[in-house]
């Protein structure tokens, strides 16, 4: 199935107006301005072009699932049954994803997913090889300051990426809304760097369209 790609680079916002996002954004700015834009955001190419250079963090949602939100009640992180998964459709964008990325040559050092089966999922079939990281796992309903640390670790591991590689992380949408204030579709990507304590510096938006 052919597809192509768009980049989403205005500065508007896509923020869901639902309370769940409002405070996940307010947690955000806890950690001070969550996102600085670059004064002209590179077009499609200018973003491929960017990531073939290495040195950025790929914040990737994971692909379509089946219809409905969160998981089902008393669903297991071991045990994919239990969960809402991919769909169809949903797997055969995660693989245009993985290829996307070898067409253009781009180079990836390691990719960490959060450990729903959704996400371990579109990340196995877009690159292969995947890491299990906590520090990503779902942040929907989550309360205390459990959030706050997985975004200390997010931010850690960030710094720590090779300068001539970049580094995917594939999570979920209330993580990326924390981390950089932007809400994304499914499969959708963020590249970043971080930028001073805790802050990513968004470069370009990444989409697959239908």
């Amino acid at each position: 199935m052919a597809c192509c790609w768009r980049s989403l680079t205005t500065m508007g916002t896509l923020m869901r107006r639902t309370l769940l996002s409002g405070l996940l954004f307010a947690l955000a700015f806890s950690f001070g301005q969550p996102l600085a834009f670059s004064e002209a955001l590179p077009d499609e190419e200018g973003i491929w072009a960017a990531l073939k250079s290495g040195g950025y963090v790929v914040l990737m949602r994971h692909a379509i699932t089946e219809p409905g939100i969160g998981d089902p009640p008393g669903f297991t992180l071991d045990d994919c049954r239990t969960q809402r998964n991919l769909s169809a459709q949903g797997r055969i964008d995660a693989q245009h994803i993985g290829e996307a990325f070898r067409r253009r040559g781009v180079p990836v050092s390691e990719v960490l997913s959060s450990r729903w089966c959704r996400c371990l999922e579109t990340a196995k079939l877009a690159f292969g090889s995947v890491t299990p990281a906590p520090m990503l796992d779902s942040m929907f309903r989550e309360t205390g300051t459990a959030g706050e640390e997985k975004m200390r670790q997010v931010f850690a591991a960030a710094k720590r990426r090779p300068s001539a590689e970049n580094l995917v992380f594939v999570t979920h949408n209330q993580n990326i809304l924390a981390l950089t204030g932007l809400s994304v579709a499914s499969g959708e990507m963020v590249i970043a760097v971080p930028k001073g304590d805790e802050q990513f510096k968004v470069i370009g938006r990444l989409s697959i369209e239908r």
